[in-house]
């Protein structure tokens, strides 16, 4: 019977690991090699080993109430979106709340993850550490690995001739904290992500000149969408869910370039997506069409040749002079403390069942949290990931053969669409609700709306047609939090609070009441007939 448990990190899947831990019997010890909590959220002025690192802007891409604990709403007076001092407070207050600290051991690193001997029949592990230069040993009855996929940079030199004749600075976007060094500069950012994407706009308040090159093109949205509402509360609904993964993925294709160009026209700058039809990560970021119109950032093409002080564009001949070179060109992830036996990684993907199993283990008393890339936020993914892993090892849920495992990894790996719905470009990209309620399902934990929908109307239709906020995770079945319905029904209470800063008076029209009386009941007639 599992009993102890080795958590390896203490981020945002790590700090969720233990809590569930804790709130279904087990024994949990936390393993951080950092001298403190927080993960990818804690900022440093140098990079760390073997931790993500980020620069000193940081803000969270989703909102609050999408991004929070399922059963720990931030602060209401937090901002929508939220720094990442702010964000590592939060963490703080998480763990106080929960009394998570104690059993975390800091500054210890995690050197080996091995399976006993007997590890058919008891399915336990060895974890070797180091602390303060000490080599400790112990047996666990589960591992649960939270330590993410931002710590391995991708720095593909060779992608790029004549770099190593280049006089002048080049490094990862890893290295980057403040915007400083490109004081005076010429500027070029190799890679159109988020990170990418911000360097370049901080970039071009205070260098000579920025270019950002990019290879595909990307959507750029602003964290502000309709009627200035959060972008994630508007677009990551059940009911804009199941609307998208029921039409055809042309449709859908054509449905997100027009929103998407409801902006600005992406092909007027240089920024519309070459490949249209796969999904990538949309980029967030509310200053990039500006700082393009007024000449501050110009996008261009990948890099055809690096010289001693320029570089040259594909499909031109001009050469551009260079001072310094950033390559925000993404993360690489391994399990150095694991075998290739346990976990192997290829292609950007590991053969994990529901991105969390090693399918081929006898025993599934090892899992990885947080390995995924969904289109919404990874705390309340992490966190669901964990409530269904502590259910597996307390034999409450059940997994299927390892055979049948292996073969769902195959299919998914494959990445063959449907043709419905939103099509994802890499494996580890998954569609957040779908993903979510299936982990949930298996908890007993999902929302059934059709039995809610005789009790409680009023909050069926919030669920339903809402923002899909984490706190619906806690309605039901295990792990069922008393004040999820609560959080639900005021959720945009805390969202207006963080704006509306000022009181104004509003006089809504007849019209605008009479309005408002069909919608609810165009709403309403909508919900029955999806569900009968």
């Amino acid at each position: 019977m599992v009993k102890r448990v080795a958590i390896v990190g203490a981020g945002v899947s790590g700090l969720a690991s233990i809590k569930c831990c804790l709130e279904e019997g087990l024994q949990p010890t936390c393993f951080e090699r950092s001298d403190d909590l927080g993960g990818l959220w804690r900022f440093t002025e140098h990079v760390e080993e073997g931790r993500a690192s980020l620069y000193k802007s940081v803000v969270s891409n989703s909102s609050k109430e999408m991004s929070c604990y399922s059963d720990f709403p931030f602060p209401e007076d937090y901002p929508n979106f939220v720094p990442n001092d702010l964000f590592l407070e939060y963490l703080k207050l998480y763990a106080k709340q929960f009394n998570l600290l104690k059993y975390i051991q800091f500054k210890t690193k995690i050197c080996s993850v091995t399976k006993c001997p007997d590890f058919d029949v008891s399915g336990q592990w060895e974890v070797v550490t180091v602390h303060e230069g000490k080599q400790n040993s112990a047996i666990f009855d589960a591992v649960m690995v939270c330590t993410g996929f931002l710590t391995n940079p991708n720095l593909p030199i060779s992608s790029f001739p004549g770099i190593n004749t280049f006089k002048g600075q080049y490094f990862h976007s890893r290295e980057y904290k403040h915007p400083d060094v490109f004081k005076d500069k010429r500027v070029l950012v190799v890679g159109m992500g988020n990170s990418g994407t911000d360097i370049a706009v901080e970039a071009s308040h205070l260098a000579k000149k920025v270019f950002l090159s990019t290879t595909g093109g990307s959507w750029v949205i602003s964290r502000v969408f309709d009627s200035g509402y959060p972008w994630d509360m508007v677009f990551m609904t059940r009911f804009q869910n199941a609307f998208r993964n029921f039409l055809p993925t042309p449709i859908v294709t054509w449905l997100i370039a027009k929103k998407m160009n409801s902006w600005f026209n992406h092909a007027n700058y240089g920024l519309i997506p070459e490949n249209k039809t796969q999904l990538r990560e949309p980029v967030l970021n509310d200053e990039l069409p500006g700082r393009i119109i007024t000449g501050k950032v110009l996008i261009k093409p990948s890099i055809k040749e690096v010289k001693a002080n320029s570089v040259i564009f594909n499909n031109t001949l001009k050469e551009e002079p260079i001072d310094i070179i950033v390559f925000a060109t993404g993360y690489t992830f391994a399990f150095p403390f694991l075998d290739e036996s346990v976990v192997k990684v290829e292609d950007g993907q590991a053969s994990l069942y529901k991105y969390i199993f090693p399918a081929h283990l006898q025993k599934p008393t090892l899992a990885v949290i947080g390995l995924i890339k969904p289109l919404g936020s990874m705390i309340p993914t992490g966190e669901t990931q964990a409530r269904w892993v502590v259910q597996v090892l307390k034999g409450v849920s059940m997994l299927p053969p390892p055979s049948v495992m292996i073969k769902e990894v195959n299919e998914r790996n494959k990445n063959k669409h449907s043709g419905y719905g939103l099509d994802y470009c890499k494996p580890l990209q998954s569609d957040y609700i779908p993903y979510i309620d299936e982990l949930l399902t298996s908890i007993n934990a999902k929302p059934n709306l059709l039995s809610m929908l005789l009790t409680d109307p009023r909050l069926v239709l919030t669920i339903f047609f809402g923002p899909c906020t984490p706190y619906q995770f806690r309605l039901t079945g295990t792990g069922k939090w008393e004040g999820a319905r609560e959080a639900i029904m005021t959720q945009w209470d805390r969202t207006f609070k963080a704006t509306k800063t000022r009181t104004v008076q509003e006089s809504p029209s007849l019209f605008e009441n009479l309005l408002k009386l069909f919608s609810f009941l165009v709403l309403l007639v909508a919900v029955f007939l999806i569900f009968l």
